[in-house]
């Protein structure tokens, strides 16, 4: 075997290696072992207070420590896959579930209970799955076995929420609101007065088409004497994967967990284990978020002033992150208004990038993320003018090759060159087969007389690995093309082929390139080539649909490159002899 084939296919292995490692470190990166949540946990108040020191923001998690809030399990729990709906009960003012105010929109159907608080969000636009597409996806939850929900209050001296006797419970005028046709924004009015005259209304708005929903408190100050207070958000989770999660090919998990921007960093991650020991950051403006695959929930403060954010494991083994704005000083007579927004839905990044500065990252493209933000961007043009994923998928295989023409045209014309020289290569190994310094030299000699590179059979693939893997968390990552269908038995492009009929056919297109390029001349290193297209295919019976598809057709494309080269190369060379 000749040092240069050494060299040659020791980087095709490497390749591969190199592709397996990063998926393992992908794993390891944004993976999360589902576990399950603590047993206990809907015996558990699901409410957790924030106590503020008389006219400060608290500078330590400690300042949260002590839960004020007296133990009170009388919200049900909800039934799953429950969408509300307008009924005669409903019109009448009785719920169907007692105690909780429920909230339909074209987008989001919501139950708040009376204390203002998110505890159930479900997604009528995304089926939990395609085989069940009347159940709307479920965000927020609480039930025996899995707590998620979002909670919110005004803490600080005066704050209604940091009362000996507990937080308030807030009535509304009806308990169920729906958006009605040819009507743009919802108003859910929630109000509480104290014994001290102090009277707050705690509004959610909702708009049409809108993941976002905007939280108000409306507090008038009755008294003689300045009132101060402070809101809160906070999200409530059980640690691991949703009870409902599926996970993709390759055993792949994606990120689940807690994430929030700060001076120092865009987009800091911080894991459920991190939790444990406690951790917070002061930052202008900002938000804390909830991600999990595809979807995630938010809380951003409306001001750009300073908030303190924080997160930490709770004794009954949730999670709390959570904001705490500045403390506001309300004049007697006066009514102030403390806002902040709740995003609870999709990742669709042009809409996050609109409702905070960073907010778009939490799409996650990892390491390669400056490539793979263009390819979602053209995509996603592309699939504007086709309206079909899969045929966006292979009008982008088309442009990146075009794009990498001339790259791999030089690559293949020196495939072609060495396909041209095998019978001379042969001879001069038959020649020189006891002296390998003699015969690396002739070869070496060869290679410089006919222009041939013996490594340029590896650029094509080296070229297409990095758009390969942005391609890959694309598809991953992107909301956009979660069931996305193709044609035929492609139903969902992020996910598996379920007949395996793309993968068999990309290695079927491998085969056939593999004919195209000149044969080892070590009989060994000829029988790994030949394993390599059965290899690769057992690889992409895991891989997302999408994925699959943009190789297939970048085989097809590459083998109709190589052989136009080839014939070129081939019609050349007589005409070369014949000069001489």
């Amino acid at each position: 075997m000749q040092q240069t084939e050494v060299i040659r296919y020791a980087l095709l292995a490497g390749l591969l290696v190199i592709a397996y490692l990063l998926i393992l470190a992908w794993n390891d990166d944004y993976g999360s072992a589902a576990r399950p949540a603590d047993a206990g946990a809907a015996s558990a108040d699901p409410l957790q207070d924030v106590e503020l020191a008389r006219g400060e923001v608290p500078a330590s998690a400690s300042a949260a420590s002590t839960d004020a809030v007296p133990r009170d399990d009388s919200v049900p729990e909800i039934a799953a896959g429950e969408v509300p709906a307008a009924s005669p009960d409903t019109a009448s003012g009785v719920s169907q579930q007692e105690g909780l105010i429920r909230v339909h929109t074209d987008t989001l159907n919501v139950w708040i209970d009376r204390r203002g608080d998110l505890v159930k969000i479900t997604l009528p636009k995304f089926p939990v799955s395609l085989d069940a597409p009347d159940i709307p996806l479920t965000l927020l939850d609480r039930t025996s076995s899995f707590i998620y929900v979002a909670q919110s209050g005004l803490a600080g001296p005066d704050g209604v929420d940091a009362r000996p006797e507990g937080r308030p419970h807030y009535r509304a005028e009806r308990d169920f609101f729906e958006l009605q046709p040819g009507q743009d924004q919802l108003v859910v009015p929630l109000v509480f007065e104290d014994p001290r005259g102090l009277q707050v209304e705690k509004r959610f708005i909702f708009n049409r088409g809108d993941y976002e929903l905007r939280l108000e408190y409306h507090m008038t100050n009755p008294q003689a004497a300045p009132l101060q207070a402070a809101m809160y958000g906070q999200i409530r989770r059980s640690g691991g994967q949703p009870p409902d999660f599926d996970a993709p090919g390759m055993g792949m998990r994606p990120y689940v967990g807690p994430a929030f921007t700060t001076v120092d960093s865009r987009y800091e991650k911080v894991d459920f284990d991190d939790l444990a020991a406690g951790w917070e950051a002061r930052v202008p403006g900002g938000w804390v978020a909830m991600l999990q695959h595809y979807f995630l929930s938010a809380w951003i403060p409306e001001s750009d002033a300073e908030h303190l954010y924080r997160g930490r494991e709770r004794p009954d083994g949730t999670y709390l992150i959570e904001f705490v704005g500045p403390v506001t000083s309300i004049a007697p007579g006066r009514t102030e208004v403390l806002a902040a927004s709740f995003y609870a839905g999709p990742k669709i990044q042009s809409r996050l990038a609109d409702i905070a500065e960073n907010l778009n990252l939490t799409v996650d493209y990892g390491f390669l993320w400056w490539l793979s933000v263009p390819l979602f961007k053209i995509l996603d043009f592309l699939h504007g003018l086709v309206g079909n994923w899969g045929f966006a998928i292979i009008l982008l295989t088309m442009l990146v090759k075009l794009t990498l023409y001339p790259l791999s045209a030089a690559a293949y014309r020196s495939m072609a060159n060495m396909r041209r020289m095998a019978p001379e290569m042969k001879r001069l190994q038959e020649r020189y087969s006891d002296d390998r310094q003699k015969l690396s030299k002739e070869m070496m000699d060869l290679y410089r007389k006919e222009k041939i590179n013996p490594l340029g059979g590896c650029l094509p693939m080296l070229m297409q690995m990095p758009v390969f893997l942005a391609l890959y968390w694309v598809l991953f990552e992107s909301v956009e093309l979660r069931h996305a269908p193709f044609l035929l038995w492609i139903h969902d492009l992020a996910a598996i082929d379920p007949y395996f009929v793309l993968p068999l056919l990309m290695g079927a297109t491998m085969f056939v390139q593999m004919q195209l390029n000149p044969a080892p001349l070590d009989p060994m290193q000829a029988k790994i080539m030949k394993l390599m297209p059965i290899m690769f295919t057992v690889l992409f019976l895991f891989f997302p649909a999408g994925l699959v598809l943009y190789w297939l057709v970048n085989n097809v494309l590459s083998i109709a490159q190589q052989w136009w080269v080839m014939r070129q190369i081939e019609q050349a060379a007589p005409a070369s002899k014949s000069s001489r």
